[in-house]
């Protein structure tokens, strides 16, 4: 593994701006709200920050559930590619961090993430680089997007259904990242 990739694959930190809930101080409902959280390991800081609002919180944890963690369609690992190329153009280092894991984790390689981070997208396989590519471009601002991108998705072997899967990946990390970056940093 080359240096890029050991220090972009390094966990970050996301430290909140305001003051996460504290467990010891929390509410019932936000208690509840937290259980939502797609990780049992642990409680985040960004989690005890959403948790100010739990009914938001539920709403946005469950959607992202449905779209990140649901069996069938699109592959996990593609899913999170999705996410990476969107945190990438969004400038969301903490995500696209954990994005990279996810997927080398997913995908036992660190090829892909490789690839990206250090630029050479053009050694990607056709369907890494048509979900990268498409990604990019739909979260571009304004979006890029077009046909020939979703012909270049159709090609590598994506259907209907998993081009919607990517889709909704895609959007939900268009969302996230930008909820994300007014609530605190990473480093």
């Amino acid at each position: 593994m080359n240096s890029i990739v050991q220090i972009k694959l390094k966990p970050l930190t996301w430290t909140p701006y305001l003051p996460p809930v504290e467990i010891a101080d929390a509410t019932e409902e936000q208690l509840a709200a937290m259980k939502v959280t797609p990780s049992a390991k642990k409680v985040s800081p960004y989690v005890r920050t959403l948790a100010h609002d739990p009914e938001s919180y539920v709403s946005r944890t469950t959607l992202f559930n449905d779209i990140m963690y649901v069996e069938g369609g699109l592959p996990r690992e593609d899913r999170e590619l999705g996410a990476l190329g969107a945190s990438i153009i969004n400038g969301c280092r903490y995500c696209a961090n954990v994005h990279a894991r996810q997927h080398a984790k997913l995908t036992n390689s660190t090829e892909v993430t490789s690839a990206l981070f250090a630029e050479r997208t053009d050694t990607l396989s056709k369907r890494d680089k048509a979900i990268l590519d498409f990604s990019f471009a739909l979260t571009a601002t304004p979006p890029k997007a077009d046909h020939s991108h979703l012909e270049a998705l159709r090609d590598a072997g994506l259907d209907q259904l998993e081009i919607i899967d990517l889709i909704h990946a895609i959007a939900i990390f268009g969302w996230a990242n930008r909820l994300m970056h007014p609530l605190g940093h990473s480093n």
